[in-house]
């Protein structure tokens, strides 16, 4: 898939996940903490997803594949690019998603900044959408964060 294509389909995801945002009713922000709680489950979870893009076309080239993966239990692992990673997720309603507790290994990289950003996508992740083997995730202001493939 071509950067193009690419571009056209997180388009067409920011654009569904905004028609879906403004058709939705106004949530009880109690009842979402509690939706945020207990074993994961669905698409997102069990997964290695590789990182693909930063914001809607951005490729970066690290010395080895930003990724991560869900438990059931809610713990993340993976990479940066550049340092092993570990923290906690918390999904709830509405693809809502929530990183904490996120910590990397601080070994020397000549590409620390990308990978201060891959973090920061996921600590910044607000909402997720899955299509077909993509992942995306979106900003609390319904701005795209960067995409994830499903690895095979």
């Amino acid at each position: 898939m071509n950067n193009t294509t690419l571009g056209r389909s997180l388009l067409l995801a920011v654009a569904a996940v905004t028609l879906a945002a403004c058709g939705s009713q106004p949530t009880d922000t109690s009842r979402d903490r509690d939706a945020l709680s207990g074993d994961l489950e669905g698409p997102v979870v069990g997964q290695r997803w590789n990182l693909l893009l930063v914001g809607t076309d951005e490729r970066l080239s690290m010395p080895q594949p930003a990724h991560f993966t869900i438990s059931p239990d809610g713990r993340v692992t993976g990479s940066d690019g550049c340092n092993q990673m570990n923290g906690r997720v918390r999904l709830g309603e509405s693809q809502r998603i929530e990183f904490s507790q996120l910590a990397t290994t601080r070994r020397a990289c000549p590409q620390a900044e990308d990978a201060a950003r891959v973090t920061g996508m996921l600590e910044t992740a607000y909402r997720y959408l899955i299509d077909h083997d993509r992942l995306v995730f979106f900003g609390p202001d319904q701005r795209v964060l960067g995409g994830f493939r499903r690895a095979d």
